[in-house]
């Protein structure tokens, strides 16, 4: 299992729409309004990188009202 949190920036005013419409995608553990740099961020979860890589480039870069997303894989040292 591949974990990693996304961030994410969004258009002004849209940051909870874009977080309650990723909640709803199959993969993602936690999505929350955040202050900072970002605006919105995402914990989720997938079988395999290349599998991460689709729910992201497929799925969350698809919602409405994000300008910019940053994956970052969890790692185990």
């Amino acid at each position: 299992m591949v974990q990693a949190y996304i961030l994410i920036q969004t258009e002004v005013g849209k940051a909870t729409a874009v977080a309650e419409s990723i909640s709803k995608i199959p993969g993602v553990v936690t999505a929350e309004d955040v202050t900072g740099p970002y605006d919105v961020i995402v914990r989720a979860e997938a079988e395999s990188i290349d599998e991460l890589g689709r729910l992201v480039v497929a799925k969350v870069q698809q919602v409405e009202g994000i300008t910019r997303t940053l994956t970052c894989p969890v790692v185990r040292l």
